[in-house]
């Protein structure tokens, strides 16, 4: 006869559905030391403990459970060991596990999951897609979790930079995804990050509504689902400049009621930079009191960045130069940060600023150059140096250090580095600091480049596509063949990624009409007819209006003289030359005669009379009113030269005083 507590275990698991988790475990617990002779009975009690705790939420529990199953149990329940890695945050177990577990439908949802909280977020929305459209079991209900789950790795692409592996008709919310807050909700952060916080404000305000109007939901189920709608509304109002909304939205919101680490944090990150404190050392103590959540409620990457970023600007704003210096240094030697993230350029930011002592201007500049020849591959510093030279109005050197950096990212083997040569944020600084020096050539040669080695890349990231548009629409005002075919290129590769983009179609054939017309023609039906583009233009009232043209700038006119037997005409001066009024002195008589020694030198004029012995002397020798010396040359002796001397007087010497000879 069966035992008792095996009994009354097989009596639960034969209910249709199982509530009571905690009598389940206590059951399984019973049945486990029940049935130590019966095998099958206990792997049965061991499945049922490991699946009752799981249904607790007490995984780390449920982890041990399953071990002490031993080997069997582990090859019974992939499934359940699986999740419990996932929700304890075990995320390379869980990868290593489900790679042999096999492909059922519910390993491709766990699968799923820990590709999303992996933050390989292409792996999860490609495993959702396949879940959609597969046809092997699916449950009721399992759709609309699809639905939610694909909208929310949608947007993590988008924050991730990767929004070109979201296809365009998933990018605008469908009417079924408005029908409910969580799909709601995911729309608009997919708008968050590509920057349309309009739209954003409109789609939480829905997911909002609808989130109230559940009846399904009691009170605090409302207030946990309600919470991190109320925090991305705070942070859409701050970036839209509604601050009164925002910090009443901040107020609303009691902190102490969060259970979710990770949203409480976030919670109390924005509220600390709404809060007016004057004073910047207490709002650092704040931002360095903030703990740092593990498992699986920590930050994905671009979260905890944002985080760092304000404790270091915190700690900046309190004068705490040099922890941030050597804080971000450390980062940026040890963390694998790669180099085109933007996080690898933020601390590079940070670290100048901490190097200058938030200084600006030459000073800055003074103190932050010796730091590019120890990290010449750091973008955020390089940026900085740039910024202040554009500053001072000084973009002479910023355009030689940025070509030296992209010189030096050429001679790189590694891709990262070639796609931080051509990212389109510094593609598109070169093309600025170019434009303002006046090399048009330049731009187009940038362009031309960068162009090409996106459209190598394939699916183009980090905003290649919308680089190689602007580069085709720039080439397209050159009338180099050369230009004309890379524009041709760049609009080829978008129409192979996009067929029923017009523009793209459009700069296609204005590429290849003069080059190539057997290109064009294939295309020529995807433009719009001319009489439809043309439909409702008065050509005759244009005709009537006339050209408008630019008004002609006037000939420079030379100093040189023209030939006078050339016959050619002297041009005429539109106006006289404007003299310049002379100004008179005050005390000016027109009926007094001029000094007409004015224009010489004091000492020279007639009325100069000198002060002093000295003075006195030098007057006596001069010639004006003087005595003449006579003076004769006399020739040395040997041939050592000749010496001018004053030539003595003739005539008796009666006159001269004698020395008087003194007593003795």
């Amino acid at each position: 006869m069966a035992d008792p507590a095996i009994a009354a275990l097989n009596s639960l698991l034969r209910r249709s559905s199982v509530e009571d988790h905690a009598e389940a475990l206590k059951l399984a617990n019973a049945a486990i030391k029940a049935s130590k002779g019966n095998k099958d009975a206990l792997l049965t009690a061991h499945h049922t403990r490991a699946v009752a705790l799981l249904k607790l939420d007490r995984f780390d529990d449920a982890l041990r459970a399953i071990s002490e199953g031993g080997d069997e149990l582990e090859k019974l329940c992939p499934l359940e060991k699986a999740y419990a890695l996932y929700k304890t945050g075990e995320l390379a177990a869980a990868e290593a596990l489900l790679k042999t577990a096999g492909t059922g439908r519910a390993l491709k949802h766990i699968n799923a999951q820990v590709a999303y909280r992996a933050e390989k977020f292409d792996k999860a929305a490609s495993l959702y897609r396949e879940l959609s459209s597969a046809d092997d079991g699916a449950q009721y209900g399992e759709e609309n979790d699809l639905r939610i789950n694909l909208s929310a790795a949608n947007a993590q692409l988008e924050w991730q930079g990767k929004g070109w592996a979201v296809p365009e008709a998933q990018k605008q919310p469908a009417r079924e995804d408005l029908e409910a807050f969580e799909t709601a909700y995911n729309a608009a952060c997919g708008c968050i990050s590509r920057g349309d916080f309009s739209k954003a404000a409109v789609l939480l305000k829905r997911s909002r509504d609808l989130c109230e109007a559940l009846e399904d939901l009691d009170d605090e189920e409302k207030k946990t689902e309600l919470l991190p709608i109320t925090v991305q509304q705070i942070y859409v109002f701050t970036r839209l400049g509604k601050l009164e909304e925002a910090e009443g939205l901040r107020k609303a919101i009691d902190l102490s009621e969060v259970s979710d680490s990770s949203t409480k944090l976030i919670a109390k990150n924005n509220s600390l930079i709404l809060q007016a404190e004057s004073n910047p050392y207490i709002r650092q103590r704040n931002f360095s009191s903030l703990p740092e959540p593990s498992g699986n409620d920590k930050f994905f990457g671009y979260q905890a960045s944002i985080v760092r970023h304000n404790k270091f600007v915190a700690e900046l704003q309190a004068n705490k130069f040099s922890g941030v210096k050597k804080t971000t240094s450390n980062i940026l030697k040890g963390e694998s940060l790669s180099p085109t993230s933007s996080a690898r350029a933020d601390l590079g930011v940070l670290n100048a600023a901490a190097a200058c002592e938030m200084k600006d201007g030459k000073e800055a500049l003074r103190q932050i150059l010796p730091l590019l020849e120890s990290r010449p591959d750091d973008v955020g510093l390089l940026l900085t140096i740039i910024q202040l030279y554009v500053q001072l109005k000084n973009p002479g050197p910023a355009l030689s250090l940025l070509e030296t950096f992209f010189k030096r990212l050429e001679t790189a083997t590694t891709a990262d580095h070639a796609d931080v040569r051509f990212a389109p944020g510094l593609i598109a600084l070169a093309v600025a600091l170019y434009r303002q020096q006046g090399q048009q050539s330049a731009i187009r040669r940038e362009l031309a480049k960068a162009a090409a080695h996106w459209q190598k890349k394939g699916p183009t990231a980090h905003g290649g596509d919308s680089l190689i548009r602007e580069a085709g629409i720039e080439l397209l005002r050159s009338a180099l063949p050369s230009d004309l075919e890379a524009a041709g290129q760049a609009f080829s590769h978008l129409v192979a990624a996009q067929p029923h983009d017009r523009t793209a179609n459009a700069g296609l054939v204005a590429s290849f009409a003069t080059l190539d017309l057997a290109k064009v023609e294939p295309y020529l039906d995807a433009l719009p007819a001319v009489e439809k583009v043309t439909a409702g233009i008065d050509v005759a009232a244009l005709i009537d209006a006339g050209v408008a043209t630019l008004p002609v700038a006037a000939p420079v006119i030379g100093k040189k003289r023209a030939r006078e037997d050339d016959g050619a005409e002297k041009p005429q001066q539109s106006a006289a030359k404007k003299r310049r009024r002379r100004k008179l002195p005050k005390d000016y008589d027109p009926n007094k005669k001029p000094d007409p020694e004015r224009w010489l030198p004091l000492r020279d004029r007639s009325s100069y009379r000198p002060k002093g012995k000295k003075g006195k002397k030098r007057a006596a020798e001069a010639t004006q009113g003087g005595v003449v010396r006579d003076e004769e040359t006399l020739e040395l002796a040997g041939g050592a030269g000749s010496v001018k001397v004053e030539k003595a007087p003739t005539g008796g010497g009666g006159g001269a005083k004698k020395k008087k000879k003194g007593k003795k």
